[in-house]
């Protein structure tokens, strides 16, 4: 199944949904349009059944450069504060539909990742970015303060210290640095992007997505919780495991020497 939106495609096979930005000749920069299409499609993907995992990725040869320029810069010289809410309300939509949809999301990076794009594969449980990939949190070039969560992710992953120096430089870093800070999980040949990443949801695809949604949702929650509430998070959602169906698959299927067949159940 595959449908288009004026600025996304969507793509779903083998369980797995595929997004990807669609303005190539703009390195998928967001304007008006991408700004509604993307989080209705991530919205669309987190809540079908028949998705168990989503990808991420760019036409062409960028991931994503952020804000269309020539569409801010209208913006802000029009002073257009309502439409400039709309964008940054767009991301918000954006980055919560990824936090909170019950499966793992990739990030795609297929080339440069900046401003807003980069925090939206910073968004992502997992990167996989090509060798000709970079990011970089570049709103400071242009007068503007990091949205889309770039201020809570970053730091998280790179500690504060270099976080600030990101963000206040805005320099763009390359796939090998991204890779060393821990920005990128994994950095791969361009002409090896795509099959690695759906080699990888393949893979997470045939887990028990009960369990995978839980999983993640303790992963977010990790982050602001204390070690108790971590503790009686995980006895609720382990005893939940316990009594699927998926649990006595795995189990049947381990101890058969089998691969099991999870459904989520």
């Amino acid at each position: 199944m595959s449908y288009k939106q004026q600025s996304v495609l969507v793509e779903v096979s083998e369980q797995i949904g595929t997004l990807t930005l669609n303005r190539p000749e703009r390195l998928n920069a967001f304007d008006g349009t991408m700004r509604d299409d993307m989080p209705d499609a991530l919205e669309r993907l987190a809540a079908d059944a028949d998705v168990r995992v989503i990808i991420i990725t760019g036409a062409g040869r960028g991931f994503c450069a952020g804000a269309d320029l020539d569409y801010l810069g209208r913006l802000i010289e029009e002073r257009n504060l309502d439409e400039a809410a709309k964008l940054l309300q767009a991301g918000r939509r954006a980055i919560t539909a990824i936090r909170r949809a019950p499966k793992p999301v990739i990030a795609a990076v297929n080339g440069p990742a900046a401003g807003g794009g980069a925090n939206l594969a910073l968004a992502c449980d997992i990167r996989i970015a090509s060798d000709r990939a970079s990011i970089g949190e570049t709103f400071g070039r242009v007068g503007l303060h990091p949205d889309w969560g770039g201020t809570y992710f970053l730091p998280r992953l790179v500690g504060p210290a270099k976080a600030a120096e990101l963000i206040f430089s805005g320099d763009m870093i390359d796939a090998q640095e991204a890779h060393r800070l821990g920005i990128f999980d994994r950095v791969v040949p361009q002409d090896r992007l795509m099959a690695e990443t759906r080699g990888l949801a393949r893979q997470l695809a045939a887990r028990p997505p009960r369990a995978l949604a839980l999983a993640k949702e303790a992963l977010n929650k990790s982050l602001g919780a204390t070690l108790e509430g971590m503790l009686e998070f995980e006895l609720r959602a382990q005893t939940e495991c316990f009594a699927s169906e998926d649990a006595r698959e795995g189990v049947r299927a381990f101890l058969e020497k089998r691969e099991p067949k999870f459904r989520g159940t």
